[in-house]
């Protein structure tokens, strides 16, 4: 089994509250986990108006095919919102459980 793990910060420089933030945060993660079937949630950065940490993962019965998914997550986010700027994501795939 393989687990890919995935930590993403990010930007939301146009937000300007903590009930926004929910909401983009909120969205954006119903729509990863209906595109790529993972699982995310928010980590960090929780009282935080424009910072949010992301964690997400996935379980698969390869570690390319864990990264691959993961790398095709962080696409999305960069590409998906003009409102979101990625500023920093880390993949990682654990093996041999």
């Amino acid at each position: 089994m393989n687990v890919g793990v995935c930590k993403v910060t990010l930007r939301l420089p146009e937000n300007h509250s903590l009930k926004g933030k929910r909401r983009v945060v909120s969205s954006l993660c119903s729509r990863i986990r209906n595109k790529f079937n993972v699982a995310v949630a928010e980590v960090d950065d929780i009282e935080a108006w424009q910072v949010a940490t992301l964690g997400i993962t996935c379980v698969s019965n390869s570690g390319r095919i864990a990264e691959q998914t993961l790398d095709r997550v962080v696409s999305y986010i960069e590409s998906s919102r003009e409102d979101i700027e990625l500023l920093d994501s880390e993949v990682e795939a654990i093996s041999g459980f």
